[in-house]
């Protein structure tokens, strides 16, 4: 499964797409290497608790480690495809979680402030 992700390195964005199990391929990007992706820490955080939703549909997992520094959406939010669903640091950087296709909201998992770790579900989208 191809996800696409938008990130901002020195101020300037990127459009990622990464496999479910494969090495990020940047697509239409400057002439410039992005920075290394750390490996997954260790120790795994605690999976959030459900905070409202019904959570029918698909999961948008964390892509790495990390912790979420906005939700832009609420449940029965209608979402296109690319649009911006949360926002998550990793390495003093931050990583806006895009949706994977246009959807509706069923659930909103993670917490504004909560650390999260690589597959743990953000939102779910129907």
């Amino acid at each position: 499964m191809l996800r696409k992700f938008r990130i901002k390195i020195n101020e300037k964005e990127y459009m990622v797409e990464m496999e479910e199990f494969g090495a990020p391929a940047v697509a239409a990007a400057p002439a410039q290497v992005a920075a290394p992706v750390a490996a997954p820490v260790a120790a795994a955080a605690p999976a959030p608790t459900p905070v409202v939703g019904s959570g029918e549909g698909d999961p948008i997992t964390a892509p790495m480690p990390g912790k979420i520094l906005d939700i832009k959406v609420n449940v029965g939010d209608v979402v296109t495809e690319n649009q911006v669903l949360a926002v998550l640091e990793a390495m003093k950087l931050e990583n806006e979680i895009v949706a994977p296709r246009a959807g509706t909201i069923t659930a909103v998992i993670a917490t504004k402030g909560a650390p999260i770790d690589v597959g743990q579900t953000i939102v779910i989208i129907q």
